[in-house]
């Protein structure tokens, strides 16, 4: 490998400096997925002890070396423990971000040419958005793109029915029993109802979203999904995508943006952008 400079006694070259690099972008995204949670607290605990055991070490304090080597033997099993859920956040989120992500890698291919014709139907979606907006009644509204979310279905009543405007608005009726939650859209159908979605941690989030804005942006934070919001206080429609929310869409506007989401359409008209996730 060729020899870039020299610092003191070490010899420096290209792997050492994409080496670095690598291991810097690893921690800023730990960082990322940490930050504002006790969880960077913990860590920060655990870095400090390692720190310490590195030093007792190289002092030769063999007691204490020994203790804290006892502790560190058992670090990366109390750290899965401690972390399950940041590192499930960190998995998903490099999962999300390959270059496979929402089937793209395929698309270019002959028989993925005429997707476009089983296209799904906005109408339904944007009468019941319409309609419910002006009674001020909450909705949430999940399209599922490169993963049909079955695990976040599952934690609803699976319904599996065919999309209409009616079927919409019973389901968001105030006195259904299935209006609390999420609905899925996978596959050109309704897959289920009353579905728990992820809330979203993030400070920035403005005050004047609700649970259903933060479920919205928690999903997309982890997931390709597009999520439509209709907020239950203003009667506002919103579309939530990778953490960012475009809030206030007239009828067209939420057209516009669901094609450029889903089927990537170029939009013809731009939404008031809220608040990014990253």
């Amino acid at each position: 490998m060729k020899l870039l400079f020299t610092i003191g006694f070490l010899d420096i070259n290209w792997l050492d400096v994409v080496d670095v690099l690598l291991v810097t972008i690893l921690l800023y995204q730990l960082y990322k997925v940490l930050t504002g949670s006790v969880a960077l607290k913990i860590f920060v605990g655990f870095l400090s002890i390692y720190l310490l055991y590195l030093v007792v070490k190289a002092l030769g304090m063999e007691l204490l070396t020994i203790i804290l080597g006892q502790f560190m033997g058992v670090g990366v099993l109390a750290a899965i423990i401690l972390f399950q859920q940041e590192i499930r956040r960190f998995l998903l989120m490099i999962g999300k971000t390959t270059a496979f992500d929402n089937d793209k890698f395929f698309k270019g291919f002959p028989w993925r040419k005429n997707d476009n014709g089983n296209r799904l139907n906005l109408t339904p979606f944007i009468e019941a958005a319409k309609s419910l907006a002006g009674k001020n009644t909450g909705a949430l509204i999940v399209f599922a793109l490169s993963s049909e979310l079955k695990f976040y279905a599952e934690s609803g009543d699976l319904i599996d029915a065919a999309i209409s405007k009616r079927l919409l608005l019973s389901i968001f009726n105030k006195t259904s029993p299935l209006h609390d939650g999420a609905v899925i859209i996978a596959d050109g159908r309704i897959k289920a109802a009353r579905c728990i979605l992820p809330v979203s941690d993030n400070k920035e989030i403005p005050a004047s979203m609700g649970l259903r804005h933060r479920a919205a942006i928690g999903l997309t934070e982890v997931t390709d999904s597009v999520v439509l919001v209709v907020s239950e206080e203003t009667g506002q429609i919103s579309l939530v995508r990778n953490g960012q929310v475009f809030r206030n869409l007239a009828a067209a506007d939420l057209r516009s943006r669901l094609n450029h989401f889903l089927f990537d359409i170029e939009p013809k008209v731009h939404a008031e952008k809220s608040v990014s996730a990253a």
